[in-house]
């Protein structure tokens, strides 16, 4: 973090503080906010846009956001904020309680009006105000009125306890206007992979700076012995919770098919180091999407990297055979496809590309899925791939009527994983592997 005092850091309205606490600019932001967050403070300084924030107990998102929450509304004398939980009795003892802290820490309460029966934080200097509401009495907000200016800054904590369309309105009816716009989203990432907020985080966009902490990148002091203690407990006494509650992993429920996969970016100069390139074909037209993956597989780690994808619906075989060749696939890369299809295949080697159908002996659907599942990691960009990364994040056990985990794999939501068996049919189709 270049940018330590929050003088520098109101560069923009250097007066802000008011002449009562000049002593205040001289505040380190560096004994305040965790180096992990140096570089999401960085971007915050430089533009608008929306933060999301997700981690795990101690991992410092809410405090981090409450001190950002006062140094934007500092910066933008016309600004004032609103914050969001999704029940409005947790108020108090929540985000009302972090602002009050943030305020205390930057040196500004003094100068603030805290008023709890009617939720809200006015910085007295320029009338500025954060206004806090619970989502269970939504039309308070419907008719928000601030007394000048706009809100321009929105925090939404515990964002997994609230509905997708609740947020959509919610963005909606406080963002309006120029701008700029700074929404930050904070949540503990639910345990399953197909909640909203988990497959919503994975998605990227413009504007949107998604942030992972843990309470191992916080310094040790702030935490207090108390606190690593009960970490460490439960990491040796339940291994599974302790990864879902301390770092923020969502862990499923004990019925997810690849336990193995990393979501993490693969690099255009990573791709060019990978000498041995596979490609796999799942056929589909309607409603099953067709599939097509090429991945690398580094026998030296038993890491499997799954770098592209495309996927097509209502899509003939000649406009499907030219999307692969526009990836610059030639006659020598050879493509694995499902040969429940031959015709299929047949027609992508007239069009020039090396196709060969599925083996498909006697078990190989187990043998498939026991080796993608015996990999150290299968590590797929979400970026370039996510629809794959969906889909193998996703993919679940049945259960049957007691709940109890059924073998097989479900044939259903799994065009992705079935182009990357094929595309790997030559690695674990070899004896041995």
């Amino acid at each position: 973090m270049t940018t330590w005092t929050m003088q520098d850091s109101l560069a923009e309205h250097p007066n802000a503080l008011g002449a009562e606490l000049q002593s205040a600019e001289k505040i380190s932001l560096q004994n305040i906010i965790a180096p992990t967050f140096a570089g999401l403070h960085q971007k915050i300084l430089q533009k608008g846009g929306e933060f999301v924030l997700k981690g795990g107990r101690g991992s410092g998102k809410s405090s981090f956001i409450s001190l950002e929450l006062w140094l934007i509304l500092l910066r933008h004398p016309n600004m004032h904020g609103v914050v969001l939980r999704r029940v409005g009795n947790t108020l108090r003892s929540s985000v009302f309680a972090q602002v009050e802290w943030a305020a205390q820490t930057l040196g500004i309460a003094p100068l603030c009006r805290f008023s709890i029966s009617v939720p809200e934080v006015v910085y007295e200097p320029t009338g500025q105000k954060i206004l806090f509401f619970g989502m269970d009495d939504p039309g308070k907000l419907k008719s928000l009125k601030v007394p000048f200016g706009y809100p321009g800054v929105l925090w939404l904590e515990e964002l997994d306890q609230f509905e997708e369309k609740q947020v959509r309105s919610v963005e909606q009816s406080v963002l309006r206007g120029e701008g700029p716009f700074y929404c930050f989203k904070s949540f503990n990432p639910p345990a399953l992979e197909q909640h909203w907020t988990n497959r919503w985080a994975r998605t990227r966009r413009k504007g949107r700076e998604i942030h992972h902490s843990t309470y191992r990148q916080i310094p040790k002091e702030w935490l207090g012995e108390k606190f690593l203690n009960d970490a460490k407990l439960l990491q040796r006494e339940n291994p599974r919770a302790y990864q879902q509650e301390y770092l923020g992993i969502p862990t499923g429920l004990g019925d997810r098919v690849f336990e193995n996969v990393v979501l993490d970016t693969i690099t255009d100069k990573q791709i060019r180091r990978f000498d041995r390139v596979l490609s796999g074909v799942d056929w589909g037209f309607y409603p099953d999407p067709w599939a097509f993956n090429r991945v690398y597989y580094d026998a030296a780690r038993r890491t499997l990297f799954v770098f592209c994808e495309l996927t097509c619906w209502k899509t003939v075989n000649r406009d499907t055979a030219e999307k692969i060749k526009a990836l610059g696939l030639t006659a020598q890369d050879q493509i694995t496809a499902d040969s429940a299809e031959p015709k299929s295949v047949a027609d992508y080697r007239d069009m020039g590309l090396f196709c060969r159908g599925a083996e498909k002996g006697p078990g190989s659907l187990r043998y498939s899925f026991h080796w993608l599942q015996g990999l150290a990691r299968i590590v797929i960009d979400p970026a370039r791939c996510p629809d794959t990364a969906k889909e193998f994040l996703e993919y679940r056990y049945d259960r049957d009527r007691d709940g109890k985990v059924l073998p097989g794999y479900p044939d259903r939501d799994n065009h992705h994983i079935d182009a990357v068996r094929y595309a790997t049919e030559p690695i674990w189709g070899r004896r041995g592997n």
